[in-house]
């Protein structure tokens, strides 16, 4: 993988909720943002945009399992800025809703 990528993909790991912008992360890596989102694709067969939000959502699952967080909580530590992108994404992901998942568990740790 081209390390430039694998430096973007370090960065964005080390805080994935914060508001990362395209240029930004091109920038950090010395190329025009254009150039970066191509390469970027190119590497990792999906946008900058794609790859932010499959961190975040695993994020969430990760605080929905294993924290007493809110779903605004959660939402909010992941890094996603309101409840009308948040859910759909989540639920496209994981199959239903972040309240859900979480009482799916519930039900798991129970029995």
């Amino acid at each position: 993988m081209d390390r430039r990528v694998e430096l973007v993909i370090e960065a964005i790991g080390m805080d994935v909720s914060r508001a990362w912008e395209t240029a930004e992360l091109a920038a950090q890596v010395h190329l025009s943002a254009s150039r970066f989102r191509h390469l970027f694709k190119e590497e990792m067969g999906r946008t900058v945009a794609e790859y932010i939000r499959e961190r975040r959502l695993e994020r969430a699952e990760l605080l929905l399992r294993t924290t007493f967080l809110s779903i605004k909580e959660v939402m909010s530590e992941s890094g996603f800025r309101d409840m009308t992108h948040f859910v759909p994404y989540f639920k496209r992901r994981y199959g239903v809703a972040p309240s859900a998942y979480r009482k799916r568990l519930a039900i798991f740790v129970k029995h």
